[in-house]
């Protein structure tokens, strides 16, 4: 089992190159897509849209905003899960009022065990400017504090600027 954990901003090529990176493992893909459905927000669908639109018919899709231990475990080493994104997945840990302290623990628990591949998307905001309001400063510290815990899990990380990779932790593949 490996772990590979995709960094970058908005729309810097992340979950193309974390697309790319599972298509050349030769495993069946498993994505898991944490983004909640937002009734009347036609740019969001959009945005779910586009990315639906990049997955190869035999990815077999799994939609989950929360709960992503269980789904996790539940396959094996013929598999690697992509998981888009883990800041989608700790906004809806924060948005639903859950413990996030425990929801990470309990989440990097569960990546210690887990039989298949992993590769995790998750943005890097801790290097634009101070957020205005309390409630978004939280937001971001945590972040950081998951980027933090999930590249010490994982074998390979890597951050995207501008669609191009540059290897952060492990060797490029």
């Amino acid at each position: 089992m490996s772990i590979t954990l995709i960094l970058g901003g908005a729309r810097s090529g992340k979950s193309m190159r974390a697309e790319s990176l599972v298509k050349q493992s030769g495993k069946h893909v498993v994505y898991l897509a944490t983004a909640p459905h937002i009734k009347h927000d036609e740019a969001w669908q959009q945005r779910i849209e586009h990315h639906r639109s990049r997955r190869p018919d035999d990815w077999q899709c799994v939609e989950e905003t929360l709960n992503i231990g269980d789904i996790l475990t539940s396959y094996s080493n013929k598999h690697i899960i992509l998981v888009d994104c883990m800041t989608l997945w700790l906004s809806n840990v924060i948005w639903k009022k859950r413990d996030v302290h425990e929801a990470v623990r309990s989440l990097c628990a569960t990546l210690k065990v887990a039989q298949a591949d992993v590769v995790m998307v998750s943005n890097e905001l801790g290097m634009g400017l101070v957020p205005e309001t309390a409630l978004s400063r939280i937001f971001r510290d945590e972040q950081g504090r998951l980027n933090q815990h999930l590249a010490a899990l994982s074998e390979q990380v890597e951050f995207v600027v501008a669609g191009l990779p540059m290897m952060v932790k492990g060797e490029k593949r």
